[in-house]
Protein backbone atom coordinates (compact mmCIF):
# COMPACT_ATOMS: atom_id res chain seq x y z
CA UNK A 1 0.00 0.00 0.00
CA UNK A 2 2.87 2.40 0.81
CA UNK A 3 4.35 1.86 -2.64
CA UNK A 4 1.06 2.36 -4.45
CA UNK A 5 0.30 5.76 -2.89
CA UNK A 6 3.24 7.65 -4.52
CA UNK A 7 2.40 6.03 -7.85
CA UNK A 8 -1.23 7.13 -7.57
CA UNK A 9 -0.14 10.68 -6.60
CA UNK A 10 2.22 10.85 -9.58
CA UNK A 11 -0.53 9.63 -11.91
CA UNK A 12 -2.97 12.24 -10.60
CA UNK A 13 -0.45 15.06 -11.03
CA UNK A 14 0.30 13.96 -14.58
CA UNK A 15 -3.40 13.66 -15.37
CA UNK A 16 -4.09 17.26 -14.32
CA UNK A 17 -1.50 18.62 -16.76
CA UNK A 18 1.36 19.36 -14.38
CA UNK A 19 4.81 18.61 -15.71
CA UNK A 20 8.30 19.57 -14.58
CA UNK A 21 9.64 22.84 -15.98
CA UNK A 22 13.07 21.33 -16.58
CA UNK A 23 11.69 18.04 -17.91
CA UNK A 24 13.91 16.54 -20.56
CA UNK A 25 17.12 18.05 -19.21
CA UNK A 26 19.25 19.68 -21.87
CA UNK A 27 16.85 18.44 -24.57
CA UNK A 28 13.74 19.79 -22.83
CA UNK A 29 11.61 22.81 -23.64
CA UNK A 30 13.46 25.17 -21.31
CA UNK A 31 16.93 24.34 -22.60
CA UNK A 32 15.86 24.37 -26.23
CA UNK A 33 13.52 27.33 -25.84
CA UNK A 34 16.04 29.61 -24.23
CA UNK A 35 19.01 28.38 -26.17
CA UNK A 36 21.92 30.64 -25.40
CA UNK A 37 21.26 33.57 -23.07
CA UNK A 38 23.99 36.18 -22.84
CA UNK A 39 23.70 38.37 -19.75
CA UNK A 40 24.82 41.89 -20.59
CA UNK A 41 27.09 43.82 -18.20
CA UNK A 42 25.26 45.42 -15.28
CA UNK A 43 26.69 48.52 -13.61
CA UNK A 44 27.96 48.59 -10.02
CA UNK A 45 28.79 46.07 -7.34
CA UNK A 46 25.20 44.86 -7.23
CA UNK A 47 25.31 44.47 -11.00
CA UNK A 48 28.45 42.34 -10.79
CA UNK A 49 26.82 40.13 -8.16
CA UNK A 50 23.60 39.87 -10.17
CA UNK A 51 25.36 39.03 -13.44
CA UNK A 52 27.39 36.29 -11.74
CA UNK A 53 24.27 34.85 -10.08
CA UNK A 54 22.40 34.86 -13.40
CA UNK A 55 25.29 33.24 -15.27
CA UNK A 56 25.55 30.55 -12.58
CA UNK A 57 21.87 29.73 -12.94
CA UNK A 58 21.63 30.02 -16.72
CA UNK A 59 24.69 27.84 -17.23
CA UNK A 60 22.60 24.76 -16.54
CA UNK A 61 20.03 25.60 -19.22
CA UNK A 62 21.90 27.69 -21.78
CA UNK A 63 23.43 24.78 -23.66
CA UNK A 64 20.50 24.36 -26.04
CA UNK A 65 20.58 24.77 -29.78
CA UNK A 66 17.68 27.23 -29.93
CA UNK A 67 17.83 30.91 -30.79
CA UNK A 68 20.24 33.24 -29.04
CA UNK A 69 18.97 35.81 -26.59
CA UNK A 70 20.43 38.83 -24.88
CA UNK A 71 19.34 39.59 -21.29
CA UNK A 72 19.51 43.28 -20.36
CA UNK A 73 19.13 44.03 -16.65
CA UNK A 74 18.90 47.39 -14.91
CA UNK A 75 19.12 47.44 -11.12
CA UNK A 76 17.69 49.83 -8.57
CA UNK A 77 19.43 49.35 -5.20
CA UNK A 78 18.11 51.41 -2.29
CA UNK A 79 18.92 51.54 1.42
CA UNK A 80 16.47 53.38 3.65
CA UNK A 81 16.73 53.91 7.37
CA UNK A 82 13.95 53.58 9.88
CA UNK A 83 13.69 52.72 13.53
CA UNK A 84 15.03 55.87 15.16
CA UNK A 85 16.25 56.05 18.73
CA UNK A 86 15.66 59.10 20.91
CA UNK A 87 19.09 60.45 19.87
CA UNK A 88 18.02 60.26 16.17
CA UNK A 89 20.34 57.31 15.44
CA UNK A 90 19.01 54.78 12.93
CA UNK A 91 18.59 51.31 14.40
CA UNK A 92 17.16 49.49 11.39
CA UNK A 93 17.62 49.69 7.62
CA UNK A 94 15.87 48.15 4.66
CA UNK A 95 17.80 47.28 1.52
CA UNK A 96 15.64 46.94 -1.56
CA UNK A 97 16.91 45.48 -4.83
CA UNK A 98 14.70 45.76 -7.91
CA UNK A 99 15.63 44.57 -11.37
CA UNK A 100 13.99 45.47 -14.62
CA UNK A 101 14.99 43.00 -17.29
CA UNK A 102 14.38 42.51 -20.97
CA UNK A 103 14.96 39.41 -23.04
CA UNK A 104 15.87 40.29 -26.61
CA UNK A 105 15.98 37.86 -29.52
CA UNK A 106 19.36 38.55 -31.15
CA UNK A 107 18.27 37.27 -34.56
CA UNK A 108 15.37 39.69 -34.92
CA UNK A 109 16.20 42.33 -32.31
CA UNK A 110 12.69 41.90 -30.93
CA UNK A 111 12.06 42.29 -27.23
CA UNK A 112 10.28 39.07 -26.26
CA UNK A 113 10.03 39.63 -22.51
CA UNK A 114 9.97 42.79 -20.37
CA UNK A 115 9.46 42.26 -16.66
CA UNK A 116 10.74 43.15 -13.22
CA UNK A 117 11.74 41.28 -10.09
CA UNK A 118 12.75 42.37 -6.65
CA UNK A 119 13.15 41.68 -2.99
CA UNK A 120 14.13 43.43 0.20
CA UNK A 121 15.98 42.64 3.39
CA UNK A 122 16.05 44.12 6.87
CA UNK A 123 19.39 45.12 8.39
CA UNK A 124 20.23 45.91 12.00
CA UNK A 125 22.24 49.11 12.17
CA UNK A 126 24.67 48.85 15.05
CA UNK A 127 27.01 51.33 16.66
CA UNK A 128 29.85 49.65 14.74
CA UNK A 129 30.06 51.15 11.26
CA UNK A 130 32.04 48.12 10.05
CA UNK A 131 29.34 45.70 11.22
CA UNK A 132 26.62 47.76 9.55
CA UNK A 133 28.51 47.91 6.23
CA UNK A 134 29.18 44.16 6.41
CA UNK A 135 25.46 43.53 7.01
CA UNK A 136 24.56 45.76 4.05
CA UNK A 137 26.98 43.88 1.79
CA UNK A 138 25.66 40.51 2.97
CA UNK A 139 22.11 41.68 2.30
CA UNK A 140 23.09 42.74 -1.24
CA UNK A 141 24.64 39.32 -1.91
CA UNK A 142 21.53 37.54 -0.62
CA UNK A 143 19.18 39.81 -2.56
CA UNK A 144 21.17 39.29 -5.78
CA UNK A 145 20.69 35.53 -5.41
CA UNK A 146 16.96 35.87 -4.70
CA UNK A 147 16.29 38.23 -7.60
CA UNK A 148 18.39 36.09 -9.98
CA UNK A 149 16.26 33.07 -9.00
CA UNK A 150 13.11 35.05 -9.79
CA UNK A 151 14.43 36.15 -13.18
CA UNK A 152 15.55 32.65 -14.22
CA UNK A 153 12.22 31.18 -13.09
CA UNK A 154 10.35 33.69 -15.25
CA UNK A 155 12.65 32.99 -18.20
CA UNK A 156 11.97 29.26 -17.78
CA UNK A 157 8.22 29.90 -17.69
CA UNK A 158 8.52 32.01 -20.82
CA UNK A 159 10.35 29.15 -22.55
CA UNK A 160 7.74 26.56 -21.54
CA UNK A 161 4.86 28.81 -22.62
CA UNK A 162 6.57 29.51 -25.92
CA UNK A 163 7.09 25.78 -26.45
CA UNK A 164 3.48 25.09 -25.50
CA UNK A 165 2.21 27.75 -27.91
CA UNK A 166 4.26 26.26 -30.73
CA UNK A 167 2.99 22.74 -29.99
CA UNK A 168 -0.68 23.77 -29.69
CA UNK A 169 -1.34 24.73 -33.33
CA UNK A 170 0.16 21.51 -34.65
CA UNK A 171 -1.94 19.33 -32.33
CA UNK A 172 -5.22 21.17 -32.97
CA UNK A 173 -7.38 19.99 -35.87
CA UNK A 174 -7.35 22.25 -38.90
CA UNK A 175 -10.53 24.21 -39.68
CA UNK A 176 -10.98 22.22 -42.88
CA UNK A 177 -10.82 18.91 -40.98
CA UNK A 178 -13.41 20.03 -38.43
CA UNK A 179 -15.94 21.16 -41.06
CA UNK A 180 -15.55 18.02 -43.14
CA UNK A 181 -14.15 19.81 -46.22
Amino acid sequence: MKRILPLVALTLLTACGLRPVYGGGSHGAVAQGLGHVEVQDIAGKGGWLMRNALNDRLGAISNGSGPSYKLVVKLDDQISGFGLRSDAAITRERRTLRARYQLIDEATGAQVLDDSAGSDAGINATSSEYATIAAEDTALERLSEIVADQIVTRLALYATRKEGAQAAPSSAPSPAASTGQ
